[in-house]
Order: C-alpha cells, then structure tokens, then sequence
C-alpha cells in the first residue's frame, strides 16, 4: 500500500498520541492512484464509530458520530460528504446515517482486528485490561491479513474481548440473552458482571480500583436517594448512575432465584 502524507484534514480523528510525520499526521493516508475509494485511518474510524454507536444506541446522526468520536460537527459534515461521495454511507433527509454494504465491510473488518488486537494485548502481552483499548485504536489499522490470520490461529474467534464484549453483539443483542445493565438491577438480587463500556478509559480505570471488571460477582445491597447504588463485593461501593448504565450484568449463578 502507498502512503501519502501531508497536512492533517479537518475531519482528522485521530487522537493525541498518533504518529507525526514532517508535513502532516497519518490520517492522509491514501490508497494507491487509479483506486476508485482512497481509505484513510480517519475515514474507517468514521465507518466503526458509526457501527459502534448504531450497536449501542440504535439510532445515528451527525451529533452521535461527533460525541462518539470527540470532534467538531463541522468536521463530521464534512466526513460525511466525503464518505458519501464514496458510497460507504447514507444520509436520509431526517438526517439519520446509515452504512452501505461497502461501508459496512470495512467497518466490520476493522472492528474485528481491533477485537483481536485487544486480545493479543491483554492475554499474550499481558497488558492491563483498562488500557488495551486505545491502545488497539492506534494498532489496528496497521494488521495485515497475514497477522490477522496469525491471530486468529492463536486466539481464535468466539471468546470476548477483556472488557467482556463480543463482536457484532450490541445492546439488543445482550437484552436477548438476559442481561440487564447494573444501574436496572433489583435492590437484593446478585449479579455478575458480564461486560462494560469500553471507550472510557478512566472510567475503566476507576473501574479496576473498585475491583470492578467482567467475572466479579457483586451484591445489589441499595438503590439510594443520592442516585447512586450500594454495591458488595469484597468492600461496598457506592455507584453513581453514570457509571452504573456503563456495566452490563446476568444473574450470579449462586443466586438464580433473584431478579434483575
């Protein structure tokens, strides 16, 4: 693949921590000349975010993609002319954004190499869970199939990533298995924590110094007039409901007969 760099574009996602090189950031990547789609690191980090953002909150927009991303809505309207004008997405006239087939696949392949990156972080490097993420940002538009397929061979493909997530499974999904997000959880009942938010990495931080992380089973012991909830586990924890809509939790399997 040819690299071109030069001045970083105002519908740059990157964030702080990409690679500089003289003359502008690696999100000008281009494809090589006569390619119909020149597919930047900007233009598939639009693509994933609105995979994402469609997974989890159904519904995208402009706003969505802007909070989702972290940048400015002018820069979004110009993502997404540039991103029409190649047919990987579609606007209708109340605004709402939708993937195209092409668009979708390359969204899907880079979710599923940030999926595997994550894991290969996490459980051959040992890397923490709470940091794995951004760092599977910056990597995973740099595998090769070579190295995907290496990782798949080694990791495999059904098991979730260290925040608990799985491909392609967002919130409806998880509502079809049973899960419930913590903050819904029923005073009394006892609930293991499946997976979590993952785009917040000091919130996953705070998380892990509550002992908050997928596998830990917790006691709802309160709902309380603060709006935070009075969680046991091996200590209690007060929750504030920000952070408690950013778990998802099942039934823990000691204490089937509780309710979410």
């Amino acid at each position: 693949m040819l690299r071109e760099f030069g001045k970083c574009r105002s519908d740059c996602s990157h964030s702080e921590g990409r690679r500089q090189f003289p003359g502008g950031c690696e999100c000008t990547r281009s494809e090589p000349k006569g390619e119909t789609v020149k597919l930047t690191i900007s233009k598939e980090n639009y693509l994933k975010a609105i995979a994402e953002a469609e997974a989890e909150e159904g519904g995208v927009i402009a706003a969505t993609i802007a909070r989702w991303l972290s940048v400015t809505p002018p820069a979004v309207a110009l993502a997404l002319r540039r991103l029409r004008r190649d047919k990987l997405v579609e606007v209708d006239r109340k605004g709402r954004i939708a993937l195209t087939k092409a668009g979708r696949d390359i969204s899907d392949k880079l979710r599923f190499r940030h999926h595997l990156v994550e894991r290969m972080l996490h459980e051959i490097l040992g890397l923490e869970w709470y940091k794995v993420h951004d760092e599977a940002e910056r990597l995973e538009h740099s595998i090769s199939d070579d190295v995907e397929r290496r990782l798949i061979e080694k990791l495999g493909t059904n098991h979730a990533c260290p925040h608990g997530n799985q491909i392609k499974k967002g919130a409806a999904e998880r509502h079809k298995l049973g899960l419930r997000l913590l903050w819904e959880a029923a005073p009394g009942s006892s609930v293991r924590i499946e997976s979590m938010y993952e785009r917040d990495r000091q919130l996953l931080e705070y998380f892990d110094g509550l002992g908050i992380r997928p596998g830990v089973d917790l006691k709802v012991v309160s709902r309380n007039y603060d709006g935070t909830l009075t969680l046991r586990a091996k200590k209690t924890i007060n929750l504030g409901e920000t952070a408690a809509t950013k778990v998802w939790v099942s039934r823990a399997p000691t204490q089937l007969g509780n309710t979410l």
